[in-house]
């Protein structure tokens, strides 16, 4: 991750928010001093707890989803293993 110091973020700080927004995270630092981390808003915070059933909706699973598969299994292992 990119560290810049205060005064050549406050010289660039368009350039730098627009990386930050397509994923290109960096630190200000003053004094060699990292103060504050600059990421976008969709960045996922560390620790974040995924919600269950975030893709309700949007996934279809076919009825025979349980048989999928069935004759390939029974060709190459027989009905008798």
């Amino acid at each position: 991750m990119q560290t810049i110091n205060i005064h050549e973020a406050k010289t660039h700080l368009s350039r730098l928010v627009e990386q930050a927004a397509k994923g290109e995270p960096f630190v200000i630092a003053k004094a060699g001093k990292p103060l504050v981390k600059v990421t976008s808003l969709d960045t996922p915070v560390a620790g974040q707890v995924r919600r269950l059933g975030f893709m309700e909706g949007r996934i279809v699973v076919p009825d025979d989803f349980d048989r999928m598969g069935n004759a390939e299994i029974e060709r190459l292992f027989g009905e008798d293993a």
